[in-house]
């Protein structure tokens, strides 16, 4: 009697990444937010998001890869769109700070044994 439900309607939205977020199960809502990063694969909001929770988790390296694909994501949208002007100065803010953690010296880099004198 129904008709079949339109599987486009049964995809995240772009707000689900945060959405009832409980520190304690960092990992459900990460995989939930991959769901919506990869509903929504060239918005930048998802993949700063995720970010946030990778930070969380304590993954610094994920947290910096979605970051600077945000950033880069935030460059390629239309002109038109003119996204929120908060999460350009998130985005923006975060890729910033990535690039002055990778780009640091490697001084805390541990040495390879017997690479020393």
């Amino acid at each position: 009697m129904s008709a079949p439900s339109d599987p486009s309607s049964t995809l995240p939205g772009l707000g689900d990444c945060l959405r009832q977020v409980e520190i304690k199960r960092l990992k459900k809502a990460l995989n939930r937010c991959d769901g919506v990063v990869e509903a929504h694969p060239q918005q930048p909001q998802p993949r700063n998001e995720r970010a946030l929770l990778h930070s969380l988790a304590g993954d610094n390296q994920a947290a910096c890869r979605d970051s600077l694909a945000a950033e880069k994501l935030l460059k390629q949208v239309p002109k038109t769109a003119s996204p929120d002007p908060l999460l350009v100065e998130e985005i923006q803010l975060r890729a910033r700070s990535c690039r002055t953690l990778t780009n640091a010296p490697a001084a805390g880099a541990p040495l390879r044994a017997g690479s020393a004198g």
